[in-house]
């Protein structure tokens, strides 16, 4: 009879796995004394209230009601820890974003680039600007750090900048398709990049619900969360600097417009076709929310905040009071969450056979291990106490 061994890897690894399947598996004997495990109750809402037309918001008792002098067409209120959608109008309505597209570009580009290095821009960097756009005063010839240039974009929102820093990103057809990229990978499927800076082009569109999604994305990332909430910064111009000022004015508090207290920032836009968009955060009594809205029809250019300013007022109000009838989180996403440790066992099994490592596997086999006696107990525990 011939005996072949395995090397010392390959049998804690079999062993890993063996352990792993059996903890996974039913146990007969666990089956024979317990009850069937009640099944898992659904989401409390239904995923398609927000692809319906109209106000969608589901109210508890003592709930207030939503507020009845927003004209937007279309506004979304949102928990940005939990995601959850407290309330919505037309959430998914494709509609022209404007410079709050500028959030998606970020998302897409602030990883990609170091914020302390120095360009010098040419001409040709600037020649695509189109007319009329909002500027921040990039001229050619002058050098600006990457810093400066976000700035720009995030207080000015200077589409000159936005095509400096497109180029430092690989061209601008090259960030349109990884904006496009970025939007589905957030969920944010109303949503087609044509313009990066949010410039009024033919097909580009997103949506209340999308623009929510970019703003919670953008409070997790501390550079975008800085850049986003800053109120007034300095500009670079040769050997000297001039102040520039957040043009968000629920954040500034300028022309008239009342600072809203706990305000984080995010972005504002304005095209003569998308009409007024706004994304903004606030957070109160350790809760922030993230509101959306897309083109008030009450006349009057700072209507975009009075009307956000009473959605959030509302969301503090009504969080606690309100069921959510949507979540900013892709599904998979949820998914993924919802899996719970067979998943990770699983990925650590994977990844103890790609990196090869026995100690992966040795730890595989002790939680294995312990989890079979750990079963076993129990199950002679439950059935002394029934003898």
């Amino acid at each position: 009879m011939v005996i072949r061994y395995l090397p010392r890897s390959s049998s804690v690894r079999t062993a890993a796995l063996a352990v792993a399947a059996l903890v996974l598996l039913p146990t007969p004997v666990a089956a024979a004394v317990e009850e069937p495990t009640p099944p898992k109750p659904g989401p409390a809402y239904s995923s398609d209230l927000l692809d319906r037309p109209g106000v969608q918001v589901r109210p508890n008792t003592g709930a207030p009601a939503v507020p009845s002098d927003v004209s937007a067409l279309s506004w979304v209120v949102a928990d940005a820890r939990s995601g959850e959608v407290l309330a919505a109008h037309d959430a998914h309505r494709q509609l022209p974003p404007a410079s709050t597209l500028k959030s998606l570009f970020a998302l897409t580009a602030l990883p990609h680039l170091d914020a302390v290095a120095r360009h010098r821009v040419s001409q040709s960097e600037l020649s695509e600007v189109g007319d009329g756009s909002s500027l921040v005063g990039v001229e050619a010839g002058r050098s600006y750090s990457v810093a400066d240039l976000w700035r720009g974009v995030f207080l000015s929102s200077g589409n000159d900048a936005v095509h400096v820093l497109a180029k430092l990103n690989g061209g601008w057809q090259q960030t349109v398709r990884q904006m496009r990229a970025k939007a589905r990978s957030l969920g944010a499927h109303d949503t087609h990049v044509v313009s990066p800076d949010g410039y009024d082009a033919a097909g580009q569109v997103s949506s209340a619900f999308d623009l929510a999604v970019f703003g919670r994305a953008g409070l997790a990332d501390p550079q975008f969360a800085r850049y986003c909430s800053t109120s007034i910064a300095k500009f670079p111009h040769g050997n000297w600097s001039y102040p520039i000022q957040n043009t968000n004015r629920l954040l500034t508090g300028a022309d008239g417009v009342a600072r809203y207290p706990g305000l984080l920032g995010i972005k504002n836009g304005y095209t003569t076709h998308a009409g007024n968009t706004l994304i903004s955060a606030a957070q109160r009594d350790g809760r922030t929310l993230v509101v959306s809205v897309m083109n008030p029809q009450v006349s009057g250019g700072y209507r975009v905040y009075e009307e956000t300013r009473s959605l959030l007022d509302w969301g503090f109000k009504a969080a606690g009071h309100v069921r959510p009838v949507g979540s900013l989180i892709p599904a998979s996403e949820q998914r993924k969450s919802a899996q719970g440790p067979a998943h990770a066992a699983e990925l650590a099994a994977h990844a103890a056979d790609a990196e090869g490592s026995d100690w992966t596997a040795i730890l595989l086999v002790a939680a294995g291990s312990a989890a079979l006696v750990a079963c076993a107990v129990v199950v002679i525990r439950r059935r002394s106490s029934r003898v």
